[in-house]
């Protein structure tokens, strides 16, 4: 069976089952290292049955050194060479040309190439504003022919809007995206599909989960999960709705398997490929352990009808909602990844900010972003007094003068929320202390989008909120936006 490809940009036919190699990292626990050439050999049988796509990352232990040793075998120019992607998650921090570089250049080396077919961004935590340098940096890169296509890894869809009206050309966006994890579904495939974006499947398997093996099994304690996979999606399982609903949803898809002839594997991604924002699902393998080959291309031997649909919604329409939006596992409760809870490592990211103290005010600090404008005015960007802190008006401004989504009012008020989230960790606060907040905007008829971008950030919260049309802003902006927390002691 020849497997079906897909143009993931111009240039960049790929299959639509992408093979990942995040699983070398775990092979390779305890200081072990996989052979090289041997693991390289299983890509060629890979590529030579049309998996002849791989997705690898700068962290997957030799995953690329191993991707390398492959495309060795293949001539630059060979049509048949096998696509790779990469992806680069920076420590985050100021984001210089030396430093996206290095990062690429280390990605070039590893895999021997002198162009990254597909460059994916991740980025630990927007509260760090240096994403769009970042950003800015490998667009360039782009353009000096290091880099053919840029992509992101785990980005919302906020997030994403922020890049794309920055100009940024991102064709596609990792995320996590199976029967047990439908965030993807909803506002993240409706950006995508109206701005060119294609989304890159993973998780569609719940590593391994989602298979015969699971079905009517009680349920498995941490200590019997034999690979960190299985010991992440567990956690969606039970965030899901606990292993009653899992087994519902199994048994859902084992009954649409059987009717076809298929796995539960295949009917799991059948029904993640069947949205019209997928380009591709990536299956995980185990380099020289094991392979599913054969029954991964029985995927594309059968279609979902409107009865296997029908048979699958009402399984999961038991399951609570996976929270949040695309790529929250990384930044917030309930971190659904194979690390677990990730809130240490994100508290030691730098902060943005740094607050000093008032000379002759033991009770009261301050942060200065550097904007030319606070000591001209004579203002900071947030002070806090005791437990209370106030932000100063806001807006899109990044860098020198530079005005992020010019014309996108709900990208500008993302991009201001998270300035408005790092001045107050300087500060010893969080967005969850907000408990009023003031919207300004130019035009009243961009009170949706500004007031959506409030809500993904707010809907929890719940702060005082007053929103109102101006007569102008300084400057060339949609929104300003000012906020008070009170950090209450615990």
């Amino acid at each position: 069976m020849t497997l079906p490809r897909i143009d993931l940009a111009p240039g960049l036919s790929i299959p639509r089952i992408v093979t990942g190699l995040w699983q070398v990292a775990d092979q390779e626990r305890d200081g072990r290292t996989l052979d090289r050439e041997a693991a390289a050999d299983a890509l060629a049988a890979y590529a030579a049955a049309g998996f002849d796509g791989f997705d690898m990352a700068d962290h997957y232990g030799s995953a690329e050194l191993i991707a390398g040793a492959l495309l060795a075998r293949h001539a630059a120019d060979d049509p048949n060479r096998p696509r790779t992607f990469t992806k680069w998650c920076p420590t985050p921090g100021p984001m210089t040309r030396a430093v996206v570089r290095a990062g690429i250049e280390r990605a070039r080396s590893r895999l021997g190439v002198d162009t990254v077919d597909l460059l994916q961004f991740h980025w630990w935590t927007f509260e760090h504003l240096a994403y769009l340098d970042a950003a800015r940096e490998l667009a360039e890169a782009q353009r000096d022919g290091l880099v053919a296509h840029l992509g992101t890894t785990n980005f919302d869809t906020a997030h994403l809007r922020v890049l794309i009206g920055q100009g940024v050309p991102i064709v596609s966006n990792q995320v996590s995206f199976s029967l047990l994890d439908r965030r993807a579904a909803g506002a993240m495939s409706a950006f995508c599909l109206a701005h060119g974006v294609k989304l890159l499947a993973y998780g569609t398997l719940a590593g391994g989960l989602l298979s015969e093996r699971w079905l009517g099994r009680p349920e498995p304690d941490a200590t019997s999960l034999s690979d960190w996979s299985k010991s992440k999606y567990k956690r969606f399982v039970d965030a899901l709705g606990g292993w009653g609903v899992f087994q519902a949803i199994l048994a859902a898809a084992g009954t649409v398997a059987t009717r076809h002839g298929v796995s539960i594997a295949n009917v799991a991604t059948r029904w993640v490929l069947d949205h019209p924002a997928v380009a591709a699902v990536i299956v995980g393998a185990r380099l020289a352990e094991a392979e599913h080959r054969a029954d991964n291309a029985r995927t594309f031997a059968f279609a979902l009808d409107d009865a296997d649909r029908a048979t699958l919604d009402a399984a999961l329409s038991l399951a609570t909602p996976i929270p949040g939006d695309c790529g929250d596992e990384y930044r917030r409760p309930p971190f659904l990844t194979a690390s677990g809870d990730l809130s240490h490592h994100l508290a030691a990211v730098p902060r943005v900010f740094t607050a000093t103290p008032v000379p002759g005010r033991p009770n009261r600090t301050q942060v200065d972003s550097g904007s030319v404008w606070e000591p001209i005015a004579g203002y900071s960007r947030a002070v806090r007094v005791g437990e209370r802190v106030l932000v100063s008006g806001t807006t899109a401004t990044h860098g020198a003068g530079t005005v992020v989504c010019a014309d996108d009012p709900g990208g500008q008020a993302t991009f201001i929320l998270d300035k408005i989230a790092a001045s107050l960790a300087a500060l010893g606060a969080s967005m969850e202390d907000v408990v009023r907040t003031r919207v300004y905007l130019q035009d009243a008829d961009d009170w949706e989008a500004v007031s959506r971008a409030h809500g993904a950030v707010f809907g929890s919260v719940r702060p005082a909120n007053t929103l109102l049309e101006v007569g102008r802003l300084v400057g060339p902006y949609r929104v300003e936006i000012e906020a008070e927390a009170v950090v209450e002691a615990t």
